[in-house]
């Protein structure tokens, strides 16, 4: 029985590795500028995970040794057994998080692959809010915002990509501030979820903004 030990960002990772290793394999000749690009692609791979045994870095490094797209498609085909999906989360967990939205909707959570979610959220079209459920050290972190369409392009906070952006803007409550008085964080966001988490190879960004504002 396969063990997973590959979350959705670091399989971006890999597929990103991929992509740009099949590329230089299209257009360079030079065989030492290709064993470079090889060992890179191998080394940036492996980096983005601590604790790797000795299988599981053998299994990741073979991105190396390959030269057909069908090679590429079959190695990560052959990793999919290995990814550690979101971790399990009922509707009661949802609404427990967002007590104040009574009418709370909430996509329907089995038509969603978890295997490629890092981060969980979605759009209330009536009330213009973006919702957030994030895992994190063993407990989900809920948080909402009011979302903007900007009908630009830019560079999202959470994968990095040049993508059509959003404006979140959510409330918080300084320390030792006044019961009433709450202010306003705000940052540039997808408005597509699940392009965003197709993309995304690094949780820091996402991690800072969601506990920066953390209820």
């Amino acid at each position: 029985m396969s063990t997973p030990f590959i979350r959705n960002h670091q399989y971006n990772i890999i597929k990103k590795q991929a992509e740009f290793l099949q590329k230089t394999l299209r257009t360079v000749a030079d065989r030492r500028v290709l064993e470079t690009v090889r060992y890179r692609a191998a080394t940036n791979i492996i980096e983005a995970f601590p604790g790797l045994t000795k299988d599981q870095q053998r299994m990741l490094e073979q991105i190396s040794t390959f030269e057909t797209a069908f090679d590429f498609q079959r190695y990560l085909s052959a990793l999919e057994p290995y990814l550690e999906p979101y971790p399990p989360i009922t509707l009661k967990q949802i609404q427990k998080l967002f007590p104040k939205n009574k009418k709370l909707k909430i996509p329907d959570l089995g038509s969603i692959d978890f295997r490629y979610v890092t981060y969980l959220s979605w759009v209330d079209i009536a009330t213009n809010k973006l919702f957030i459920v994030y895992p994190f050290e063993g407990q989900f972190i809920g948080i909402e915002g009011r979302i903007t369409p900007t009908h630009k392009k830019g560079y999202c906070l959470f994968c990095n990509r040049h993508q059509e952006l959003a404006f979140l803007a959510v409330k918080t409550k300084p320390a030792n501030a006044l019961p009433d008085h709450y202010s306003s964080i705000g940052q540039y966001v997808c408005i597509e979820n699940q392009g965003c988490n197709q993309s995304i190879t690094d949780t820091a960004s996402l991690e800072k903004f969601i506990l920066s504002v953390r209820k």
